[in-house]
């Protein structure tokens, strides 16, 4: 058992106030859905309470359902109140947020619904709204293209008075074809700086921090390289199933679903080279360029250096869970992967020779998502005729989720008259040393997005660069037989090829259950 050293509190911790919004109107395409009501509300709500909206800002939500403004609102704040995500409900802050929401009905599919959302904005333009819109498209992704042609197709994409923005969820396609069609489909309508793909992970606080972490520390840039960093795991675990999103993921999988761009997103910053300024082009031309340099996959790469996984029955604590062939929706027979394991190389000077392990996947052990980056065993020699022949080697570990935080791990001498060596951890956890709240994803993306500031958005190119490199293994895995799913228990650490792709290279994936517990 290591010892853990806690990181010392600030002096003042005190939550930094946040920038204001540029004056716009919100529309939510699909207004009445899941993400709407978990992450986008409770977001805007938290972003209003923090006084980070202008007299100017409305929403104007969309879906199918007919509605009435005043049902919408009290479905939203319904929706709020009972969130995860909010912050303390208030009553006063609702009633603020309140009076700027409103409700129109629609089939996006349809292009007449363009011309009442066109007359629906000019009245509220001629009212005192704000000229500049923001077009969110919470929907489907099948839905994505239609939005885009009806926005471009009416003119609302375009504003004499002020500027229009759209805001997109993934999934970006489903392979490096469909992007590309999607990406140029969205070109002729709306300028490229005025596209904000979004990628949740990137608004979260350590993601953030690995650029500062990486690049702001003297100690640490300098060996953050092949000549000390044996390997690094990137870990994204989840105790949950499928829950209601079946008929998504028997489509998408594990790989479409989070490697092709969280898990892909946290490996580019991990190993970009330093940006020139913490901008949009920056920051985003270093991140492509990382996907540039991964080396492409063929049929006989994808039979060794990857794992694809299905999880069976088994317990999450001490709650049975069914296999992923038993959950309501799921085709008794399917081969869809709920777990994916790559081993990828970065062909450049900095990490030559220096294997990414990243893994993603369902009923894991824990709810689990990190960085571990393993440096080198240092030379032994000192220590051969001590207790302790093997010192163990260092681990930086950036945990994203749950206990967003960073700790290093390194060797230290136990107390006592032999030279004994004991594994000790600094510990450094954002609620503990800053004593506030970290700001959620959702809230910091939502404002730069309102903002105007693509930093953590991604780009059309990065967009297509990680397509390049999903699309092989997707490809070899429709030509190769699947694993006899299901092939890990809920529950588990995943397939047990998964350790074993590691160990080939006398390499280790960390433990989840030991990685909780040291968290």
């Amino acid at each position: 058992m290591s010892t853990i050293v806690q990181a010392r509190p600030v002096e003042r911790a005190e939550k930094p106030s946040l920038p204001k919004a540029d004056s716009c109107v919100l529309v939510i395409f699909g207004a009445t859905g899941d993400l709407t009501k978990r992450k986008l509300m409770p977001a805007l709500y938290d972003l209003a309470c923090a006084g980070c909206m202008r007299a100017q800002f409305e929403i104007v939500g969309i879906g199918r359902t007919e509605l009435s403004d005043e049902q919408f609102r009290t479905r939203m704040k319904e929706a709020t109140a009972n969130s995860k995500e909010s912050r303390n409900f208030h009553e006063a802050c609702w009633n603020d947020l309140e009076r700027r929401l409103s409700y129109l009905s629609g089939d996006a599919n349809e292009r007449d619904f363009y011309l009442r959302l066109k007359a629906r904005l000019q009245e509220m333009h001629a009212s005192g709204s704000s000229p500049n819109t923001i077009f969110y498209v919470s929907t489907p992704a099948s839905l994505a293209a239609p939005i885009v042609e009806g926005l471009g197709e009416s003119g609302l994409a375009h504003s004499d008075s002020g500027w229009a923005r759209i805001v997109l969820e993934k999934p970006f396609g489903h392979d490096l074809a469909s992007a590309r069609e999607l990406n140029e489909i969205v070109s002729t309508v709306f300028d490229e700086k005025d596209v904000f793909r979004i990628d949740h992970y990137l608004g979260k606080e350590t993601v953030q921090n690995i650029l500062m972490f990486r690049f702001g520390n003297s100690m640490f840039e300098p060996v953050w390289n092949r000549n000390y960093i044996d390997y690094v795991e990137i870990t994204a675990a989840e105790t949950l199933g499928v829950e209601s999103r079946a008929a998504f993921y028997e489509e998408t999988g594990a790989l479409r679903d989070m490697v092709a761009n969280h898990m892909l997103q946290l490996l580019a910053l991990t190993a970009m080279e330093p940006p020139v300024a913490f901008d949009a082009d920056s920051v985003r031309e270093q991140k492509v360029q990382v996907f540039r340099s991964i080396r492409a996959m063929d049929l006989e790469d994808v039979k060794s250096r990857t794992v694809r996984g299905q999880y069976g029955s088994g317990t999450i604590g001490a709650t049975a869970a069914p296999g992923y062939r038993e959950e309501p929706g799921v085709d008794p027979h399917s081969n869809t992967e709920t777990y994916a394991a790559l081993e990828l190389y970065i062909n450049n000077w900095r990490w030559a020779g220096v294997p990414f392990y990243v893994r993603a996947g369902k009923r894991l052990a824990t709810k689990l998502t990190e960085i571990a980056v393993h440096f080198k065993r240092t030379p032994q020699a000192l220590f051969a005729s001590t207790p302790d022949e093997h010192v163990e080697p260092n681990v930086i570990a950036m945990n994203i989720q749950p206990n967003e935080g960073i700790s290093i791990s390194f060797g230290a001498k136990r107390p006592g008259l032999q030279m004994r060596a004991a594994p000790v951890t600094m510990d450094f956890s954002y609620a503990k040393t800053f004593g506030t709240e970290v700001t959620l994803a959702y809230e910091t993306l939502l404002l730069d997005a309102m903002r105007g500031d693509a930093t953590l958005f991604t780009r059309r190119d990065e967009v297509e660069a990680e397509w390049r490199i999903i699309t092989p293994i997707e490809d070899a895995w429709a030509q190769l037989p699947p694993p006899p799913f299901p092939n890990y228990a809920a529950g588990s650490d995943g397939p047990a090829d998964a350790e074993i792709l590691a160990a080939e290279n006398g390499h280790h994936w960390r433990t989840l259950a030991q990685v909780n517990a040291a968290g």
